[in-house]
């Protein structure tokens, strides 16, 4: 049976004794991350009065994501300032005092102990271990995945799980130990039963990580997921969207900006192994990269 048909038939089974999770989890795993409207629209027929106003009105600039707008709104500080009032949240006070302590960091080494001694976000209390970083901080390719997991909490060291293993081995294949590359993540702490970091989360690590590119100065940024896809790079499509294509990285204190290719992570590819010849093409992507870029 040909794969199209294979497809076809299991959708059919599927609609025959359809449940909500059973049609998520299909659509999941098909790669699916967005939706669209049940009714159909016209789009031709509203392209003229949509012209007209647009070459009246400037356009609405599109709000960065959360956790970016989050940062934005903050305002930086230099490093020995104390952090500026709380602007009215808590959030806002602990992305002060990110920015404060990230910004004093003259090194890798420095900026370790700066988040280690870090309080202002939550999850610090229920983590085991504070998970800074593994490999090579002077590669000349940086990942940067979600949140550590249950057994990065323990070792205190990321990407060392079943789905670190899964990373080890993909970047073997294009020639790529762990002391060829560098890795973290967007927090430093293990969230409870592994859920999603929330908005204030990444929003009171974000300084540091930052910080923490702008340090290691790769020459390739790889954010692995839609969470690190959509923060470090500011946008909002997915993941499938956004992977594959050549984006550029920068922040305030970079001397020039950083190519940056987002791809799937490690544990999305775990569970849907389809999406790894995707994954596959990245990865080689990233490679021609750099050694365009050795030459």
């Amino acid at each position: 049976m040909r794969r199209g048909a294979a497809a076809g038939l299991c959708y059919d089974r599927l609609m025959a004794d359809p449940s909500a999770a059973d049609i998520l989890r299909f659509h999941l795993e098909a790669g699916v991350d967005e939706t669209i409207g049940e009714s159909p629209v016209d789009r031709f027929a509203s392209a003229g009065q949509a012209a007209s106003e647009a070459a009246t009105e400037p356009a609405p600039e599109k709000p960065p994501p959360p956790a970016r707008r989050a940062l934005r709104d903050a305002p930086r500080a230099t490093a020995g300032e104390a952090p500026a009032p709380p602007n009215g949240g808590r959030v806002s006070q602990a992305v002060q005092a990110a920015w404060s302590l990230a910004a004093a960091a003259n090194s890798v080494a420095e900026l370790k102990a700066a988040v280690e001694s870090f309080e202002g976000c939550g999850l610090k209390k229920t983590a085991t271990n504070t998970v800074f970083a593994d490999g090579n901080p002077e590669a000349r390719v940086m990942f940067v995945g979600e949140a550590p997991g249950a057994e990065e909490d323990r070792q205190g060291l990321p990407f060392v799980g079943p789905s670190g293993r899964l990373l080890d081995r993909m970047l073997e294949t294009i020639g790529y130990g762990r002391e060829k590359f560098y890795v973290t993540n967007i927090v430093f702490w293990r969230p409870p039963g592994n859920r999603n970091p929330t908005t204030d989360e990444i929003a009171a690590c974000l300084p540091f990580v930052e910080r923490h590119i702008e340090l290691a100065a790769p020459d390739v940024l790889v954010p692995l997921g839609g969470p690190a896809a959509k923060t470090l790079l500011g946008r909002a499509e997915g993941i499938t969207r956004l992977r594959g294509s050549w984006h550029s990285y920068s922040t305030a204190h970079m001397s020039a900006p950083v190519d940056a290719m987002a791809t799937f992570h490690p544990a999305y590819l775990l569970r849907s192994p389809a999406n790894k010849r995707q994954a596959w093409r990245d990865l080689l992507e990233i490679r021609q990269k750099l050694d365009g870029a050795a030459d």
